[in-house]
C-alpha cells in the first residue's frame, strides 16, 4: 500500500507522550501548513505523517529532552477524486473504497451525448510529478485493453472532453 500524503483540509492528531498540553488536533490550512504548540508553523501538505513526526520531534528537542511524538490522520478530507467535462455530474467524489476509472465515470452519471469516450484522460500527481494517463472507454466497451481501467488514488482527476 502506498503511503498517505497529507493534503489541505485534513485534520491531524499530534500527540506528545506525557505532555497533554502539547497534544492537539490541527487543521491543514489551504497554504498546506499546520500550527503546533511550541513548534509554530510546519509545512504538512505533500508529506507523510512519518516525515512530519520526525520534523516536529526534532523541533521539540529545543524544549523537551526526549519528545515522543505520534501523528495520525483524524480526518482525511483529501481522499477524493474529481470528474470534469462531458459527464452528467462533474465534481468531487469521495474515495471511500476501491474505485476504477469506469466506476468513477458511472458515479458521475455517465457520459453526455457528445463526449469523446475514446479520449478520456486521467491526471495524477504523485510527489510533485504529474502524469496524464489516457483512457479509451470504447475499448472497455469492446472488452479490450482492460488493463487501462486502473484504480483511482486520492486527488486523481478524470477529464472527459
Amino acid at each position: 500500500m502506498s503511503p498517505y500524503y497529507v493534503a489541505p483540509g485534513d485534520v491531524l492528531r499530534v500527540a506528545v507522550w506525557k505532555e497533554p498540553e502539547l497534544t492537539t488536533d490541527v487543521f491543514v490550512r489551504l497554504d498546506g501548513r499546520i500550527t503546533v504548540p511550541l513548534v509554530g508553523d510546519v509545512k504538512a501538505a505533500g508529506r507523510t505523517t512519518e516525515e512530519l513526526t520526525n520534523e516536529i520531534r526534532t523541533r521539540l528537542r529545543a524544549f523537551l529532552e526526549v519528545p515522543q511524538v505520534t501523528i495520525t490522520v483524524s480526518q482525511a478530507v483529501s481522499t477524493r477524486f474529481y470528474v470534469i467535462g462531458q459527464v452528467t455530474t462533474s465534481g468531487a467524489f469521495p474515495l471511500n473504497s476501491r474505485v476504477t476509472i469506469a466506476q468513477a465515470l458511472a458515479l458521475a452519471g455517465g457520459f453526455r451525448e457528445f463526449a469523446k469516450r475514446d479520449r478520456v484522460m486521467l491526471l495524477r500527481e504523485n510527489r510533485g510529478e504529474r502524469k496524464a494517463i489516457p483512457f479509451n472507454f470504447r475499448d472497455l466497451e469492446l472488452g479490450t485493453n482492460l488493463d487501462q481501467n486502473i484504480v483511482l488514488e486520492s486527488g486523481d482527476t478524470i477529464i472527459v472532453p
